[in-house]
């Protein structure tokens, strides 16, 4: 074997082959322990285990005994130790994967949020330039007036020319507003619509 702790290791050399693990397939065997762990199902077996533990090794005849009650059950002891010692690193094993979902389904949600803000911006562009549009368009009532007053004009009596004269001013207008309408209606706000 070489001095040098400074080069690396020929790999022909090593004689103990590496574990290789699948660490989803561990990640989901550790959680389901510690899914399994934190029940009271648990609890319950574990304590029944524990009571039926203690009464055989305290009321079983002295050679069917496994685990001496004078020396404070010893194997129980070690067993529980056991398990805890094992317990903490799956449930913290699976709290890592927890958080790494959490984490995943954090930034899914804060994406979908930033397209539900960029949504409601354009529709909230869009309905101003509806309400632009719409200011611009000639209402009914708006119409209606023009024509009481080309109406009143000529109830007036005035003569012939003024006559025509506001009759072609009632077809230029009428025909201005014709022309905002179809500009409307060509609008892409109205054709989404």
């Amino acid at each position: 074997m070489s001095n040098s702790f400074d080069q690396p290791l020929d790999k022909r050399r090593r004689k103990i082959a590496r574990a290789r693990w699948d660490s989803e397939a561990t990640g989901v065997i550790a959680e389901r322990i510690a899914r399994f762990t934190g029940t009271p199902r648990f609890l319950i077996y574990l304590s029944i285990f524990v009571v039926l533990w203690i009464a055989w090794n305290s009321l079983a005849p002295d050679r069917l005994r496994f685990d001496s009650s004078e020396i404070g059950f010893t194997a129980l002891t070690l067993m529980l130790s056991l398990q805890a010692s094992y317990s903490a690193p799956l449930i913290l094993l699976a709290q890592n994967r927890q958080d790494d979902r959490d984490r995943v389904t954090a930034q899914n949600d804060r994406q979908v949020a930033q397209r539900n803000l960029a949504d409601t911006e354009y529709i909230t562009r869009e309905i101003a330039s509806l309400r632009l549009a719409l200011g611009e368009v000639a209402t009914r009532d708006f119409v209606r007036s023009e024509l009481r007053d080309v109406i009143e004009d000529l109830a007036r009596g005035e003569d012939s020319k003024t006559l025509h004269l506001a009759l072609a001013e009632r077809d230029s207008k009428i025909a201005q507003l014709e022309q905002r309408l179809a500009e409307y209606e060509k609008s892409p706000t109205t054709q989404e619509e």
